[in-house]
């Protein structure tokens, strides 16, 4: 496998060689991320994506080199950093604040669904994920951390801040496993003030 710099996919503001349009490029997405809906991820292939959407293979090979990277572009244009923006002067707050973004996430993502046997069968795919969804909310969520400890909140050297990641993402993979709900805005709230804010040793 390449560097993740040499895989990450070229879009139109990146790709000095690009003539596609904001436009086109959004039809090609739109088009990837249908089929994958409809047919799952195995089935699609950039030959099928070309055909239907009246381009050249090459020029899709050209712009985002493998299927995978095609595929977290496509992701990428539909989705924003949740944790982003979040600063309320505390960090408490803020984490809760997070933990009410976290909550809005779809319960049922159909998408990422048809995404799941791929993504744990091949590793190009789940790095592209990660770099394209999970990377950028993990960033915005060591951003709101880093800046508890700026202020004094909670020593840089707390054994429990490493954690706090897992256990925001951690949860809402495992309540529906072990109690057959959501882990909705409400519940990640009384999580958060329960098992995270006790464990950074915060009010």
């Amino acid at each position: 496998m390449t560097s993740q710099a040499a895989d990450r996919p070229e879009t139109v503001g990146t790709s000095r060689r690009s003539k596609i349009t904001p436009e086109r490029e959004q039809e090609f997405f739109d088009a990837v991320l249908a089929q994958i809906r409809e047919c799952g991820y195995d089935a699609v292939t950039m030959e099928g994506i070309a055909a239907s959407t009246r381009c050249s293979k090459s020029t899709l090979y050209r712009q985002w080199k493998t299927k995978p990277q095609f595929v977290a572009a496509a992701l990428r244009s539909h989705r924003r950093v949740r944790f982003a923006g979040i600063d309320t002067g505390s960090l408490a707050e803020d984490l809760r604040q997070a933990a009410r973004a976290a909550g809005q996430w779809p319960a049922k993502d159909t998408l990422l669904q048809a995404l799941g046997h791929a993504v744990m069968q091949d590793p190009e795919l789940q790095c592209a994920l990660r770099e394209a969804l999970v990377e950028p909310e993990l960033a915005a969520l060591r951003e709101i951390l880093r800046r508890g400890v700026e202020r004094g909140e909670v020593a840089a050297d707390h054994p429990a801040l490493e954690y706090v990641p897992a256990q925001l993402f951690g949860v809402q993979r495992v309540r529906p496993v072990i109690e057959g709900e959501y882990a909705d805005a409400d519940y990640l709230v009384r999580f958060v003030d329960a098992v995270v804010l006790p464990a950074l040793g915060l009010p």
